[in-house]
């Protein structure tokens, strides 16, 4: 318990609680006080944080402590509660109006858990299932609850649940979102250790549709069976987004998976299953997606490269010297070397995840390393000075350069330092 002198009954509550049952080390602690009120918490010492209700900060742990409070709703929207907080609020109470059961546990200063809808029951049987029906009036618990499922990939949703879920997509509460919280719930759920769980719970809702439409149209979608043995274009997404966690891939690289093939949901179905030129369709289709959504510079960046040069990063293998570093120069590669690690990583991803290749090497992603780290080798200063002497001038100068490193590439491969795929697998890779 804290050393500070608390004016209230004091209950650690939601998620710390829960972690402790299921056997997981708590990142942080969160605890609410009953009987208590804002000036006696002033009084005690505590620093108020909340604009919205009375939270207040530990002033040496920084731990939050909220005073216990109901809520109901005054609008449409995650926006629209009226909170009260007052002394004669009861813990049941404050933990009437949290989002799941496995959220809604307290446990006091004597070690007993406090748990009046039965959340220590669902997580020994797995099951997410929601507290009451309030929660179909914030429309972020649907976001919530999808977050979840992709922590805990062993749950499942009650069907009581799912029923909410589906009320709150059809009622139009989902609509009512504003996009920077889609995408704090989004980047989130992306970072969980098995992020296709949550476009699953999306996808079983309707809410996907809503939120992500140029994702929801990849399902159904074919791709040739040769190269993708799971044939759905939306299946092979969500094996691509596990394969990011997998590979412990930070966020900008899950979020240019989940966009790098948009474009195949817009191939004309007399075309399927092939998707020609589906890589800059993908692009613009990434870029309308993070400017809806207002994705960081990072993210949208990182993914519009990644989008439309994957196949090229596929088939490199096939690539001379000059094509070689065409595809560095476009990937922007010789500036920002280390966002092209992530281009790589993105690619690996994209290129395990399909079915029985999830174990498969990449070849790719260390020869176009070495590639780059020979290029980057160059002395351009002393090329350029060399072209100068010779009488070069302008863009003479910058052919020049361009050609010595195209020449330290040759060598390069002429001395096996960057290593070409085997026949077939380039192809075998790219689609």
């Amino acid at each position: 318990m804290p050393d500070l002198a608390v004016p209230g009954q004091v209950y650690e509550v939601g998620g710390c609680v829960r972690d402790a049952l299921l056997g997981r080390q708590a990142k942080d602690r969160d605890w609410v006080v009953v009987g208590a009120t804002p000036q006696r918490m002033l009084e005690a010492g505590f620093v108020p944080v909340g604009r919205d209700f009375p939270v207040f900060l530990h002033p040496r742990t920084k731990e939050e402590y909220a005073l216990a409070r109901t809520e109901r709703k005054s609008a449409p929207g995650y926006h629209g509660f009226a909170f009260h907080a007052a002394p004669d609020v009861t813990l049941e109470q404050d933990l009437a109006r949290r989002d799941l059961t496995i959220n809604a546990m307290a446990r006091g200063a004597d070690g007993v858990l406090v748990d009046p809808f039965g959340g220590a029951r669902d997580l020994r049987e797995r099951v997410l299932r929601h507290v009451g029906e309030a929660f179909a009036e914030d429309p972020v618990r649907l976001l919530r609850l999808a977050r979840f499922a992709a922590r805990y990939a062993d749950f499942t949703v009650a069907e009581p649940t799912q029923e909410l879920l589906r009320r709150l997509v059809d009622e139009g509460e989902v609509d009512a979102l504003v996009p920077e919280r889609v995408w704090q719930e989004l980047a989130r759920g992306l970072m969980e250790p098995r992020p296709s769980r949550m476009l699953e719970v999306l996808r079983g809702c309707g809410a996907l549709a809503r939120l992500l439409p140029e994702v929801e149209r990849l399902f159904g979608v074919p791709q040739p069976e040769q190269h993708h043995p799971e044939v759905d274009t939306g299946v092979h997404l969500l094996m691509v987004l596990d394969q990011c966690a997998r590979l412990h891939a930070p966020l900008a690289v899950r979020w240019a998976c989940l966009v790098h093939d948009l474009g195949k949901g817009t191939t004309p179905r007399e075309q399927w299953p092939r998707h020609l030129g589906h890589e800059q369709r993908s692009a613009k289709l990434a870029r309308a997606a993070a400017e809806r959504l207002r994705v960081p510079t990072e993210c949208r960046e990182l993914a519009d490269v990644v989008a439309r040069e994957h196949g090229h990063v596929h088939r490199s293998g096939e690539l001379g010297p000059a094509a070689t570093l065409r595809l560095l120069v476009r990937c922007d590669a010789l500036r920002r070397p280390e966002r092209f690690e992530q281009v790589l990583q993105a690619c690996e991803c994209d290129a395990r995840g399909r079915t029985g290749l999830e174990d498969r090497p990449y070849p790719p992603r260390e020869r176009l390393a070495r590639a780059l780290a020979c290029v980057l080798g160059v002395d351009t200063a002393a090329a350029a000075e060399a072209a100068a002497a010779r009488g070069a001038r302008g863009p003479q100068i910058g052919e020049a350069v361009q050609h010595a490193r195209e020449q330290a590439l040759a060598q390069a491969l002429v001395q096996g330092l960057v290593q070409g795929l085997v026949p077939g697998q380039a192809q075998e890779a790219a689609r």
